[in-house]
């Protein structure tokens, strides 16, 4: 039988995973699903993924493939592969694609959330952060749409990270209040390593209604200018990882332009 690439759309609870990508003597998303397609199939396959989560971040519709010489129906992979994940990685779908379907390189869009919750919780403490000051929703809103656009999102970056080119055209980017979670939404062409966290951590300083809880001393206009002026300079607070979910990617133009309008 000819060779095949497989699709799967994948939803995690990243806590107990040192994130997406494959790491030596660690526990990964991807190590534990390759471990279980070897299972299905006896084979060792090249998973790839459209994006890499770190440590403690959740996905909701992560995207990746790997291609197999393998007879099993494509729809029957979903089931074969959970059976030997643990409870807190599912595969949500799976399907045939073309051989040239590459997870990442494909992908037109990403799309991120981020919860801030202003309660603490027993039960959702490692999917949402908890804030422990006021906020101020006018400044969060305001620094938000600073975010859209075409930038070079370098000082959002971790700094081993930063790339020939650190440009990423950002569709939509918005807080919303629902109840007591504070909602931050994000959509993109890519992301940089460590990016959602560092703009989410740059706008909760700026937003902070008590002025000695703004540990980087930005104010909506100072924000303004590193967003949209070239710098070396790195915002160096970071969001913590378990708010931030992986919510969305896309492989469609028309998917993109959607993106825009809604």
């Amino acid at each position: 039988m000819a060779e095949r690439n497989i699709k799967i759309i994948v939803e995690y609870e990243g806590t107990a995973c040192a994130g997406w990508q494959i790491q030596q003597n660690q526990s990964t998303v991807q190590g534990k699903l390759v471990a279980a397609i070897q299972k299905v199939t006896g084979e060792k396959v090249n998973l790839l993924g459209a994006g890499r989560t770190d440590s403690g971040v959740h996905a909701l519709a992560q995207v990746a493939n790997f291609r197999i010489d393998h007879r099993l129906e494509p729809e029957r992979y979903r089931d074969a592969i959970n059976y030997y994940l643990p409870a807190d990685i599912r595969v949500k779908a799976s399907e045939e694609v073309p051989l040239s379907f590459h997870a990442r390189f494909d992908a037109t869009f990403r799309r991120y959330r981020y919860l801030v919750s202003r309660e603490k919780s027993a039960i959702y403490r490692n999917q949402r952060y908890h804030c422990p000051f006021e906020l101020d929703m006018g400044q969060l809103r305001a620094a938000a749409a600073e975010v859209e656009g075409e930038h070079d999102f370098k000082p959002f970056c971790v700094v081993a990270s930063r790339q020939e080119s650190n440009i990423c055209r950002v569709f939509r980017s918005r807080w919303v209040q629902m109840g007591p979670l504070l909602v931050y939404e994000v959509r993109a062409n890519r992301f940089l390593h460590s990016m959602v966290r560092s703009l989410v951590g740059a706008m909760l300083n700026l937003a902070a209604v008590d002025p000695d809880r703004n540990s980087l001393n930005l104010t909506l206009e100072s924000f303004r200018n590193i967003i949209h002026a070239t710098t070396d300079e790195r915002v160096a607070f970071t969001a913590p990882a378990h708010g931030l979910y992986l919510v969305a990617v896309g492989y469609q133009a028309k998917d993109s332009a959607n993106e825009i309008l809604h």
